[in-house]
């Protein structure tokens, strides 16, 4: 394809970024790390409610509606702990009964599940839930503070799952809801649905649905502008099982599909069925050998011109053997073309008794299976889809899948990490100093963070991670408000609130534009790191997107220096950390580099003498290094000088053992008698530096100082392991079944309905968990998304009396 691909591996503790273009191989990871203790994080949770998997953003009413298990909440916009109404929608005794009496939990699965929420118009929302394994939805309002159920209960049963646990996807454009589920009990018949005044379907053929795992749904305005007389398409993005393989298992392959928006089904060949559902495989390999990964998440990058929309999608190994996720970019355009003009596949009878699929290469019917209604099709006669020739319709509906692949749109994964896995993902269009528009992503992961990466003309950069919950847990739904400039990330505990970007958190010029963030630049007039869309923010202002060019910085202050008493004998560890993950440390003694050797050990969390003794008086630096571009930057954190403990200046003294000296900012520990020498430890602001490993020495004298490494590595872990007992047995621990804590049946509500207008939660600024906090694994049902991107087309409605309800197939057969 020509593009220049690039791919980042970020491992925990090794994270590698190779780029293969010409043979390049480069190293980087999340350039800062951030752990769970910043105060711009806002979460808001419920007690005795769990599974806050639902979002619905109304930034003309600045509320975020929050769907969860048995409770719809209107949280403030701009800080979810305000909690502004809430309504409890609970399933009544008798159908948690039968729905025990089926075979599900009652506690768990037998409630009721908020799963669908969906503008109708500026006050009126539409929702479903679970129902106890009996879908239903109704009409919700929002206004004066109050959320209102309306109670004109409609059968839910194929707009929303049966199973809370199961991924589905739906999306409201105008009146009608799209919704991609399962509808029966059993979770074995897949559907794709249009629920309206003409509801249309997809067949129960495997060919078109195979064991499906829906995932998003999608409106592209495709009929804007159309020389072509198109109509507006429908994206949906799914895995499945591959009929199209010789495989000796099941091998599930990622999917996107369309239907067309005017569909209304053929006239006697699919009769209220989808005649323009085509399907297409989607590529994102991974740069190891592996079986296809399976698609995740996607987020649509909306342009003004359609045709240059992108899809963002999130894709995670099938196979246990891998622990890779990527992230692959595909165009609207790319996908409309193998649509549009591609091959099919068609399904052959071999000699072994079963079917293979190869490529079609007969003659097409007019007019071209799969396509919408247009201007050619009009000049033929054809008004609608009913006007469609049985021999076009029975084409598409036998072979609905494409023969060639939709490709990324760089080539391949624009990122690849090695780890945790990815869950979601949401990007941003942000316009920096330089008047370019850049799309950030914000990523979220199955232990609880958040990365944000950026690609700078085919570089990738992950900026930073950033964790949102105390506790890793998987992030099940991301959505992102631009205007507002936050990202809202919910899961089984709760929701978390989080900034686009925090400038503060950058405390010097260097830092501020090596972060290469396009929300940050560093402000020369008022020496901090601002956001670039204050106004605020002075003309003369720093931002260096591409190159990360620090040139323009004024030199930093230097740093204090701190005194350091040397007791002959002893091993002496000085902390220093580096400024960012991508720096190296370097140590300087009297301006000569130290490298590790049988008396100095530097490692990541410091340096390390060993056996000291007079001639290691002196100044000792350390220089966080770090490149971008080829230019390298260096920055002093820490300067030591080592002088002589008072009264000790001779040789004789250096053969006193045991003894302990504390003295401005210096630690020394001793062993026990049989230990020649202790480690000293210099005190730094910061956090603990990390032990240091053994070094491997070949020399009798290295092994010496092997040794006393070893008995102050030792010493060390001690302490460490013992303070972790401490800590475990004052934290406490508590694990949370699936779906939340087993409630008495005695708490059971009888009705169905119970409003809340204008109660305030006084939560906190991400609070201390209650005694305990859940440890939830990740499994297959806790990774849930419902994302509904549809916008509130719908005409004013004056009353309840205005909505008709959405269209509801009766007869189960023609569902």
């Amino acid at each position: 394809m020509g593009y220049f691909l690039v791919q980042c591996v970020c491992c925990i503790n090794s994270p590698i970024c190779s780029t293969r273009s010409l043979g390049l191989t480069v190293y980087c990871v999340p350039r800062k790390t951030f752990p769970y203790q910043y105060e711009d994080l806002r979460l808001f949770r419920e007690e005795g409610i769990w599974n806050y998997s639902t979002m619905l953003l109304r930034e003309d009413q600045g509320v975020l509606l929050l769907g969860a298990r048995e409770a719809i909440y209107a949280l403030d916009i701009h800080n979810i702990t305000n909690k502004k109404a809430a309504v409890y929608w609970r399933v009544t005794k008798e159908k948690q009964k039968e729905c025990a009496y089926k075979g599900k939990q009652s506690e768990v699965e037998c409630r009721n599940y908020i799963q669908t929420l969906h503008p109708v118009n500026d006050t009126t929302m539409y929702v479903c839930g679970t129902n106890a394994f009996s879908p239903i939805c109704d009409y919700m309002s929002y206004s004066d503070g109050r959320l209102v159920m309306y109670g004109r209960q409609e059968e839910g049963k194929g707009k929303c799952p049966f199973d809370p646990f199961q991924r589905y996807s739906s999306l409201m454009v105008g009146s009608d809801l799209y919704s991609a589920t399962f509808i029966n009990f059993l979770g074995s018949e897949p559907v794709v649905l249009r629920s309206s005044n003409t509801a249309v379907r997809t067949e129960f053929k495997s060919s078109w649905l195979n064991e499906p795992t829906f995932v998003y749904m999608d409106h592209i305005p495709e009929s804007a502008d159309s020389a072509e007389g198109d109509d507006d398409k429908v994206y949906l993005f799914f895995s499945e099982n591959a009929m199209e393989y010789d495989f000796y298992s099941k091998l599930t392959v990622s999917r996107v599909a369309r239907v067309c928006k005017e569909d209304m089904g053929g006239q006697r060949t699919l009769q209220r069925k989808w005649t323009s559902f085509v399907k297409a495989r989607l590529d994102c390999s991974l740069p190891e050998p592996s079986l296809p990964p399976i698609v995740q998440d996607v987020f649509l990058l909306k342009h003004q011109n359609w045709r240059r929309s992108v899809f963002y999608a999130v894709f995670t190994p099938q196979s246990g053997s891998s622990r890779m996720s990527a992230v692959c970019a595909y165009s609207v355009a790319a996908i409309r073309e193998v649509f549009n003009e591609g091959k099919f596949k068609t399904s052959v009878a071999v000699e072994t008794s079963h079917v293979k699929w190869i490529m079609y290469s007969g003659e097409l019917p007019v007019p071209r299976p799969g396509a919408c209604i247009n201007n050619a099709a009009r000049k033929l006669g054809m008004r609608s889809s009913l006007d469609l020739p049985d021999k076009t319709l029975q084409f598409i509906r036998d072979r609905p899948l494409m023969d060639e692949a939709i490709r990324p749109l760089t080539g391949g994964p624009l990122l690849v990490t090695q780890g945790a896995a990815l869950t979601r993902i949401v990007v941003d269009n942000v316009l920096a100093l330089d008047g370019h528009v850049y799309p950030v992503m914000f990523i979220g992961t199955e232990n609880g963070f958040i990365q944000k990466a950026v690609n700078y003309a085919g570089e990738m950069f992950v900026i930073e991670e950033i964790q949102v919950y105390e506790d890793p847990q998987p992030i099940s739904t991301l959505r992102l408000s631009s205007t507002k400039g936050h990202v809202y990330a919910g899961s089984v505990s709760g929701v978390v609130q989080m900034p686009v970007s925090n400038c503060s958190r950058q405390g010097s010029c260097s830092d501020c534009v090596l972060a290469r963030d396009p929300y940050c630049a560093w402000d020369l007039s008022a020496a901090r790191c601002s956001a670039v869309s204050s106004n605020s923010i002075g003309s003369a202002a720093v931002q260096s997107l591409a190159e990360g060019d620090t040139s323009k910085c004024t030199p930093p202050e230097p740093v204090s220096v701190i005194e350091v008493n040397l007791v002959p004998g002893n091993n002496i560890q000085l902390p220093c950390r580096a400024d960012s993950n991508l720096a190296q440390v370097h140590w300087f003694f009297s301006d000569r580099r130290l490298r590790s050797s049988p008396q100095y050990y530097v490692y990541s969390g410091g340096l390390l003498l060993l056996n000291a003794s007079g001639s290691d008086v002196g100044r000792y630096a350390c220089d966080s290094v770090e490149w971008s571009h080829g230019e390298m930057h260096n920055k002093t954190v820490a300067v030591y000088h080592l002088k002589l403990s008072p009264g000790l200046g001779g040789a004789e003294e250096e053969e006193e053992e045991g003894k302990t000296a504390v003295d401005d900012g210096v630690a020394n520990s001793s062993g026990g008698s049989d230990i020649p020498s202790t480690t000293e430890q210099a005190r730094i602001p910061g956090p603990k530096p990390e032990e240091p490993l053994l070094p491997e020495t070949q020399t009798d004298g290295g092994r010496v100082a092997g040794l006393r490494v070893a008995v102050a590595v030792l010493a060390l872990m001690c302490l460490s392991l013992f303070a972790a007992l401490v800590w475990k047995v004052k934290r406490g621990v508590w694990c949370l079944p699936l779906g939340g804590p087993q409630e008495s049946k005695a708490k059971t509500p009888v009705v169905e309905y119970a409003h809340v207008h204008n109660h305030t939660t006084s939560a906190v600024k991400m609070p201390e968990p209650a005694p305990g906090s859940p440890c939830i694994g990740n499994n297959n049902h806790s990774a849930v998304d419902f994302k509904g991107n549809g916008h509130p087309l719908f005409t004013s409605m004056a009353d309840i009396s205005c909505l008709d309800g959405l269209g509801y197939i009766n007869d189960e057969s023609e569902i």
